[in-house]
């Protein structure tokens, strides 16, 4: 496969924070799931003592590893601009990263700090994540003339980098050529469209889970919620569940995807929205259409569901291809 976009070096940029996962599973029994009108809660009893399976290598995750693994494995040039620290952390990260060919040249390595480890409850195919994160000196120092890429993805940042938002922001105006992707995590989310209007404004894609939407424009119908979003500037909208369906709409059309329906039940939803949402990035990034890029994701969704982890079940760009060959003719996005 050659080149997907005319740029030197990186087709696109994932940016954001990373972070080892480490999984534990819980065991059936004495953990139980309460559903009240408050929501969904995980149960332990206080004070007991749990055996938990020592089955678990901690891998590394977060939002932009994770993206940046599916776009690689779909075959495009992937650089990740990250922080980590000088630990053995995050020299398993550097080297995990490398690994699946994503260029790790643009994350700086910030020694004073430490690499953050987050702690998943898993049970049954649900999870509960123990989330820190760790003080770094963010700044944008932007990218040498050949590492500009076509697509910057800005995926989930800590609490402490709305500063390292705004140089971004700077960047974006004076590289106008450069197509922005914008995923907003927790502390993004917390801190307000107001506060990131520059990054919504000039978003090509915005793409947010709907529980993320509805944190933005309030629990409304699809309708609703996507002309919400559209009005913060970005030029196309995505709306997604976990469970692979999706809503999406721009200045011209808005359409619906059903979840796939596959025979084989998921087992862990770590990781599905983020695999929906850069997958669909990466259907955009090659040139596909609205319509038939929200094909890509559905799929990839749900074969990362099929395993344990963010990233294990992510497919390569032929299985995908091959996939979406197999899968019924009536699997489409259709109009709203």
């Amino acid at each position: 496969m050659g080149f997907v976009t005319g740029a030197q070096k990186f087709d696109v940029v994932s940016l954001g924070d990373v972070v080892t996962d480490e999984f534990i599973h819980l065991p059936e029994g004495s953990v139980r799931v309460r559903d009240d009108d408050d929501g969904r809660w995980l149960q332990i009893p206080l004070g007991t003592k749990l055996i938990i399976e020592d089955n678990s290598v901690p891998a590394t995750g977060g939002s932009a590893a994770n993206a940046a693994v599916a776009m690689s494995r779909l075959g495009l040039r992937v650089g990740l601009a990250s922080y980590i620290a000088h630990d053995q952390i995050g020299l398993d990260m550097l080297s995990a990263m490398r690994g699946e060919d994503v260029d790790t040249s643009l994350i700086h390595v910030d020694s004073p700090s430490r690499t953050v480890r987050n702690f998943i409850l898993s049970f049954g195919r649900e999870r509960t994540i123990l989330v820190r994160h760790a003080d770094f000196n963010y700044h944008w120092k932007g990218c040498r003339d050949y590492e500009v890429p076509t697509w910057l993805y800005v995926n989930s940042l800590g609490p402490d980098a709305l500063t390292y938002q705004d140089q971004l922001a700077d960047w974006l105006d004076e590289f106008t050529n450069v197509r922005l992707a914008f995923q907003p995590g927790t502390f993004q989310l917390e801190a307000g469209t107001e506060r990131l209007a520059r990054l919504y404004a000039r978003a090509e894609l915005l793409l947010c889970s709907r529980a993320a939407a509805e944190t933005i424009a309030g629990p409304k119908d699809h309708d609703d919620m996507l002309g919400t979003l559209l009005a913060l500037g970005a030029k196309t909208v995505v709306i997604f569940d976990e469970g692979g369906g999706a809503v999406a709409a721009n200045d011209h059309e808005r359409l619906r995807i059903d979840a796939y329906v596959d025979p084989r039940p998921p087992v862990d939803l770590t990781g599905a929205g983020d695999a929906f949402a850069s997958t669909l990035v990466a259907a955009i990034v090659s040139g596909l259409p609205l319509r038939d890029a929200l094909r890509w994701p559905v799929l990839n969704a749900a074969a990362a569901s099929r395993q344990f982890g963010s990233q294990s079940g992510l497919l390569r760009r032929a299985d995908l291809i091959a996939q979406l060959d197999a899968v019924p003719t009536q699997f489409e996005a259709h109009s709203l």
